[in-house]
């Protein structure tokens, strides 16, 4: 942090942004009733939130609040929403046979579309058409399980658009081009996964009773695309991002302030969504309500104020973690994000790297620290997203969709244990092993 005075800032300042992500990751499984209402969340945030301000305040330091609520929280929701209100226009219908070739070409469509209409929107949009092409069919759970690893997660990594961790990297300084560097092992991680799913589908689809398998082929609606006027609300969004920003516009980088032309583009996109996209389709055969990105905002509220003296402490003690090599930041980042929310994750092994860097505006180095070590903490951040149910906001949504279609989804841990620990973790490690 480069803003306020500069001290020396104390690990206890940090317990309660520790506090706010035990809140996320328990949350759900011990007081699901209370936490699944938004307002507890909110009061959440405050309580942790609040005193972490007046503290900050008292230290002279609250200009790092300031910096990080106007120009970090604030784009990011502003990104969030608006993906959130476009990609709710779109509406995909219709069923076709769940053939494992078609059921594979969904996931390897959904595993591009997650990079530009960002990992919740790919998922929404395609999670209902799959479950319901997949209706008569009875082995149906690891058809969602690999779903949640493509789409969910692994599919967004070629953009800052595509996962909230990327975007907040992006924010630090990433390029947005930069990102389509990460290419090699989007294909790597996505290809090798749909392979694994297209032989495990194969050997299911097998076992179907014939029954099943008739009434599959006989029943099929043609698949059908409504709401295409967002698809270019969509692409209003992707060129803000990529182009309304200090590496094109000089005044930005001479005063954030102007940045916020982008995120007035972008508000702007997401109106017009809201005004030409019929209200029927939306909030009828989308179901779109406001609760979801409500939840973001005000989890994030307190994730953002909570997480200012941690990410100053990991960036003054960097030298003493002992973290020097990408692999290291590869798996510490991957292993947090698996428990913890990603985008958080990210921004903090993004502070502890920029730590180790001696001149952050030094050439060569991108988002101010090596581009190595941005590589492995871009990966470990959204591929390792999907190793549990809390890793990624999609995961759970997707869950919850699943479930209320009678799909009997693994428990937390059994979703580790069954499809996390022995599909995901050795194609993660054999891509570290091959590119970090």
């Amino acid at each position: 942090m480069e803003h306020g005075v500069i001290e020396s800032m104390p690990l206890w300042l940090s317990i309660p942004f520790v506090v706010m992500l035990l809140f996320i990751a328990i949350g759900p499984l011990l007081f699901e009733h209370w936490w699944e209402q938004n307002k507890n969340k909110l009061i959440v945030s405050l309580a942790l939130g609040i005193p972490v301000v007046l503290i900050m305040a008292s230290r002279g330091l609250l200009l790092n609040v300031e910096h990080q609520i106007l120009f970090d929280y604030v784009p990011f929701i502003v990104l969030l929403g608006a993906l959130f209100v476009i990609t709710g226009g779109i509406h995909l219908e219709g069923d076709i046979e769940a053939k494992p070739s078609i059921n594979t070409l969904f996931l390897a469509i959904g595993g591009i579309l997650a990079s530009f209409m960002g990992t919740t929107g790919a998922a929404m949009l395609l999670i209902r058409p799959i479950i319901k092409t997949n209706i008569e069919r009875k082995y149906k759970v690891h058809t969602i399980l690999f779903f949640i690893a493509i789409v969910a997660n692994a599919g967004g990594m070629l953009t800052p658009l595509g996962d909230p961790p990327l975007f907040l990297l992006y924010l630090r300084g990433a390029p947005f081009q930069w990102f389509f560097s990460l290419a090699p092992q989007w294909a790597f991680v996505v290809a090798v996964l749909l392979a694994i799913y297209y032989f495990t589908d194969k050997y299911y689809h097998k076992k179907e009773t014939p029954k099943a398998i008739k009434q599959d082929h006989e029943h099929i609606e043609p698949i059908k695309l409504k709401g295409n006027i967002n698809f270019l609300f969509l692409l209003g969004v992707i060129l803000s991002v990529a182009l309304l920003n200090e590496h094109y516009i000089h005044k930005i980088h001479e005063n954030h302030y102007h940045g916020f032309i982008r995120e007035g583009v972008i508000l702007l996109m997401a109106v017009l969504s809201l005004i030409f996209t019929d209200k029927k389709m939306r909030y009828e055969s989308n179901k779109f309500t406001w609760a979801p990105i409500l939840e973001v905002a005000f989890l994030f509220l307190g994730i953002f104020i909570t997480m200012v003296p941690a990410l100053m402490y990991l960036e003054q003690n960097a030298q003493s973690f002992g973290l020097t090599k990408s692999y290291q930041f590869y798996y510490a980042t991957g292993i947090l994000s698996s428990f913890l929310d990603n985008a958080p994750t990210a921004v903090s092994f993004h502070n502890l790297a920029l730590g180790l860097v001696g001149d952050p505006n030094a050439p060569g180095l991108v988002a101010h620290i090596s581009e190595v070590m941005l590589k492995a903490i871009s990966l470990g951040a959204v591929f390792f997203g999907a190793m549990t149910y809390i890793g990624n906001g999609p995961n759970f949504m997707v869950k919850a969709i699943a479930e209320e279609n009678k799909i009997e989804m693994p428990s937390f841990f059994g979703y580790i244990l069954k499809f996390s620990l022995i599909v995901l973790l050795p194609v993660y490690i054999v891509t570290q092993l091959i590119f970090l």
